[in-house]
């Protein structure tokens, strides 16, 4: 059944104006940023579609990239970017709050900083927190996607933004695609060079802080790094 067939009190943008937006189901919602359907199904169909393509529940749709949503039958580039647009400004939205004067003090904040912005990721990513002198944070850069090799990850490429925002010191962060934070050797080993690299210009590399789905694991805590 098309939209235009249901009653008008059970059309989504009516349902919205008329009960407010709160009262439309997560289809109803999705339908309308879809707009419009395909030749074969309604807004309503693809955004069940979409629905059911989503792992983990509606959590999940931050982390479906434009490709994949247009792996679904009936959704073209306009309707995979507009899908993914609306992911990406959840994960905006829920970050920015948290993100002002932010103070580190422990594993558990860089966690915090990070957690909704890379538990979804396919691909890992390797960030550096920069904190001045009294732990708050002054930024945020992105080093390497992909594979945490040290071509790909060098010293240089993590103190060099430090230095440019006189950092005290930074915290290492990366994500495990698959949901498990636990370090593996490679990650040992990269940070130690990382650290040595830190103590020669004067940054301290406080922690690594490991992300996986809801989970953390900080490499200080587990007794990787040593304080100097």
């Amino acid at each position: 059944m098309s939209i235009k067939q249901l009653p008008e009190e059970e059309r989504p943008i009516e349902k919205a104006l008329h009960n407010g937006i709160g009262t439309l189901s997560n289809g109803e919602l999705l339908a309308l940023i879809l707009r419009t359907g395909s030749s074969t199904q309604s807004a309503m169909g693809l955004a069940e579609s979409i629905m059911r393509s989503i792992d983990g529940g509606l959590a999940g749709l931050v982390s479906l990239t434009p490709q994949e949503l247009m792996g679904i039958r009936g959704i073209g580039r306009s309707k995979a970017c507009a899908v993914a647009a609306v992911g990406e400004l959840a994960k905006r939205i829920h970050l920015k709050p948290i993100r002002e004067k932010y103070r580190v003090d422990c594993a558990s904040d860089v966690a915090g900083f990070f957690m909704e912005e890379l538990r979804y990721e396919k691909k890992e990513h390797f960030r550096t927190l920069m904190l001045n002198a009294k732990g708050v944070v002054i930024g945020s850069e992105n080093i390497s996607t992909g594979g945490l090799t040290s071509t790909a990850v060098h010293p240089r490429e993590v103190f060099s933004p430090a230095i440019r925002k006189n950092a005290s010191t930074v915290v290492l962060v990366h994500n495990h695609p698959s949901g498990d934070p636990t370090p593996s050797d490679a990650d040992v080993e990269l940070t130690k060079r990382i650290q040595g690299a830190g103590r020669l210009i004067g940054i301290k590399v406080l922690d690594h802080v490991i992300i996986g789905d809801g989970r953390y694991v900080s490499l200080m805590g587990e007794g990787y790094i040593k304080e100097d």
